[in-house]
């Protein structure tokens, strides 16, 4: 109960905070912005507003507001080019040699038949979270576009796709083989 508390209460410090940057650009004109002030505001929106999103996904069975045949994979080759296409894979082993170069954090599937199902689980966790935060980056960033920040708007895209769009493929294709697996057992 402790956790659900300290977790939604950093998920709404980080709202907040989203919130108060984002008034930061109703109140200045464009041309007062450094390129670097343009970069952190990019890099910073992506941050809260997964950071808000994820910290709810930590605590609460977020996915299951989006129904099963969401998380269902239709077409395993169109999932599979683009994975390709797109590089997925590289950005997979920059997680793992980055963010989960430990051991305890590579603990994804255990072998057993419940491991599989939390393992689905935690796809499905994982790439709600992201998908909300792809729509909630962008949403926000139109809103700063509106306001004339067209650079912030420009720098936010290919950061919303890096920590957003990307993990979802990712997790799309583990569930594709989630789903070999079951279709097995």
């Amino acid at each position: 109960m402790a956790k659900k508390i300290l977790y939604t209460a950093l998920s709404l410090v980080l709202t907040y905070n989203t919130y108060k940057l984002l008034t930061i650009f109703f109140e200045l004109s464009p041309e007062k912005f450094s390129l670097l002030a343009i970069l952190i505001s990019a890099v910073a929106f992506n941050f809260l507003i997964t950071g808000a999103v994820a910290f709810l996904g930590f605590v609460y069975p977020t996915s299951k507001i989006l129904g099963n045949t969401y998380y269902q994979i239709k077409n395993p080759k169109t999932l599979t080019f683009w994975y390709k296409w797109l590089g997925v894979a590289f950005f997979r082993v920059f997680l793992l040699k980055t963010f989960y170069r430990n051991k305890e954090n590579k603990k994804y599937f255990n072998g057993t038949k419940t491991g599989l199902s939390l393992f689905d689980f935690n796809t499905r966790q994982s790439e709600f979270g992201h998908l909300i935060s792809l729509f909630l980056v962008f949403a926000i960033s139109l809103v700063v576009l509106f306001e004339g920040h067209q650079n912030v708007f420009i720098w936010m895209q290919p950061i919303n796709i890096a920590l957003n769009f990307y993990p979802i493929l990712l997790q799309r294709k583990h569930r594709m083989m989630v789903e070999k697996l079951i279709k097995k057992m």
